[in-house]
């Protein structure tokens, strides 16, 4: 170390952790933070309040990088998002009252998205409860059934009563966090217990979960039953690191490949054998090709097939039903309970590799595996609409050519047309680069969640975002504190336009849908970012690479014309017959 570097200071916890100080010295907070540094965390996000002020200054002197979010449901977007870019478990801190309730949108998306996160929230004394405390959190408040206990919110939920219980806690959250699916925890931590003295340490547990991998007998059989005839191969997000084996999978046996929305990228958008995207901002011409090439089965991988995915559409259920493969054993038979299913419990790669094995190459030339253009795309690309504003498939096509085709940056479209009109024109060539929620589907997500990604990746992370997540939930100011390299694109018209696009659609009278049009690029230097505003086609490139090439957050204000139809008028027609099966005959 260079002499003109000070001394770092070791803070309780690292003491705690090295196990230099004398037992009564060490803290159940302390303890926490080194707990939480053993398994694997980086970064915390949320907010301080009352009820955490204690755990959060320990937290602070820990080497957990802690980002103060300006709203907790943010601060939980964030944490998925962070998880995602870096692989590394997220933690979530959280007040008592509103604090707790604020963070619970967050919490649900995560759940929905297959996050590793552990929320730790303060929660009232019980000395205190039900003598209406300040921002109580008890049973005389709150449902606490649902926040304190295992169930739809979480995988695992505790109330730390007496420090005793941490090594139970260590292994509960060690076990969880090894899981190969997501995995939410919550750890609530009453306000008179935070600096209570831990006389025996409670680190992470030696315990590892062995992968009993796939069934060969399951593959063997799965492999037989696809030889036989034609099959088509669905991919989901719960397949993207199983995308080289795919791809063998498909030149291999000539199968075509379709993904969901989440699922862009695991196959190659481009390559000959790709069909499209199914469900919300799919592909018509996915159910055409179908149709034409008649495959016998559908090999599932990683999807729940809900309807985000699938609009649960019968027509592209093939006449031998699935093979569905998910980690998780709930999932087959879910969706489309009336198509027969060879349901496969198993994680996605190692199948896929177990029938790469029992499958033999083809011996023709036949293997198609050149890249294709998109159609849209190349015309697109042929000239610049003279209308005012900006049109959607301009904007895509935009940012395929700066974004996507020029940079590594994940890109994340958020709920509304702004994702509809990705999923569809947009392409990716590799997993990873894309983020979409259709299924939780907040508003808000990827506006605030594009910050934890900038940070977990620590490079760019780019969210393609309407006015009205934007004003709804955004962390520009947080991104800004931090330097963080966050592009946010808005699809700025003045309105809620998938509200107002739907209700029309649905034969509805749109109601309050528009508001004042809103300078994005004068809030974001109002908040210490960079921005600029764009109101032509000509002006988008430009635009976009400024926006790239920042240091810091900026936001690239599009002022959109409103001459195309949304790709989200068949989320219009589901909803629609959903309408008219419930009327009944």
């Amino acid at each position: 170390m260079s002499p003109t570097v000070p001394v770092h200071a070791p803070s309780i916890s690292e003491l705690a952790a090295s196990r230099e100080l004398p037992a009564l010295e060490r803290t159940l907070s302390s303890e926490l933070v080194a707990l939480f540094r053993d398994l694997g965390v980086r970064y915390a996000f949320g907010l301080t309040g009352g009820a955490n002020t204690l755990f959060v200054d320990t937290l602070g002197k820990s080497a957990i990088r802690v980002v103060q979010c300006r709203h907790e449901g943010g601060a939980g977007f964030a944490a998925a998002e962070a998880y995602f870019a870096c692989g590394a478990p997220s933690l979530v801190f959280a007040t008592t009252g509103p604090g707790i309730l604020n963070v619970l949108n967050g919490i649900m998306a995560a759940r929905w998205e297959g996050a590793k996160i552990i929320l730790i929230s303060g929660i009232t004394s019980a000395e205190h409860r039900g003598r209406w405390s300040a921002q109580e959190t008890s049973a005389f408040t709150l449902p606490v059934a649902d926040l304190f206990a295992p169930g739809p919110l979480f995988h695992y939920a505790t109330v730390i009563d007496t420090p005793r219980q941490l090594r139970a806690i260590a292994n509960r959250l060690s076990l969880g966090l090894q899981r190969p699916q997501g995995f939410v925890a919550h750890v609530a931590l009453p306000i008179s217990g935070q600096l209570a003295s831990v006389s025996v340490p409670a680190r992470a547990p030696s315990l590892r979960v062995l992968s009993t991998g796939c069934s060969e007998a399951a593959a063997i059989e799965c492999a037989e039953l696809l030889q036989k005839k034609p099959f088509v191969i669905w991919t989901g997000f719960g397949a993207r690191s199983a995308a080289l084996p795919i791809l063998q999978l498909a030149e291999r046996t000539g199968a075509h490949v379709m993904s969901t929305p989440r699922g862009k990228g695991v196959f190659p958008e481009n390559h000959a054998l790709y069909l499209g995207v199914t469900g919300m901002g799919g592909h018509d011409r996915v159910q055409e090709q179908l149709a034409k090439l008649c495959p016998q089965r559908a090999l599932v991988l990683g999807s729940r097939l809900g309807e985000g995915s699938s609009f649960w559409t019968p027509e592209l259920v093939p006449p031998g039903g699935f093979i569905h493969v998910d980690i998780d054993p709930d999932v087959p038979g879910a969706a489309y309970p009336a198509a027969s299913t060879l349901a496969v419990s198993c994680e996605i790669a190692p199948f896929v590799q177990a029938l790469l094995r029992h499958i033999p190459p083809r011996t023709d030339s036949a293997r198609p595996c050149a890249s294709v253009p998109s159609p849209s795309l190349e015309q697109a690309r042929g000239g610049l609409a003279a209308t005012k504003g900006v049109r959607a498939s301009a904007l895509m096509h935009a940012i395929q050519r700066v974004v996507v085709d020029g940079s590594d940056a994940i890109v994340m479209a958020e709920s509304g047309n702004a994702f509809a009109w990705a999923s569809q024109e947009l392409r990716f060539v590799a997993p990873y680069r894309y983020r979409v929620s259709t299924g939780y589907g907040s508003m808000g997500h990827f506006s605030a969640g594009v910050v934890g990604a900038a940070l977990g990746r620590a490079g760019k992370a780019v969210a393609i975002v309407g006015d009205g997540s934007m004003l709804m939930n955004s962390e520009v100011s947080t991104a800004a504190q931090h330097a963080l390299p966050a592009v946010w694109i808005v699809l700025n018209d003045g309105r809620f336009s998938m509200v107002e696009q739907g209700m029309r659609m649905l034969g509805c009278t749109p109601v309050d849908a528009t508001f004042p049009q809103v300078d994005f690029a004068a809030v974001a230097r109002a908040m210490g970012a960079d921005g600029m505003r764009v109101s032509s086609e000509a002006e988008l490139d430009a635009a976009l690479e400024c926006a790239m090439r920042a240091k810091g957050p900026f936001i690239l204000d599009v002022i959109m014309s409103d001459i195309e139809a949304s790709p989200l008028v068949r989320r219009a027609k589901s909803l629609m017959r959903q309408n008219l099966a419930a009327a009944g005959p």
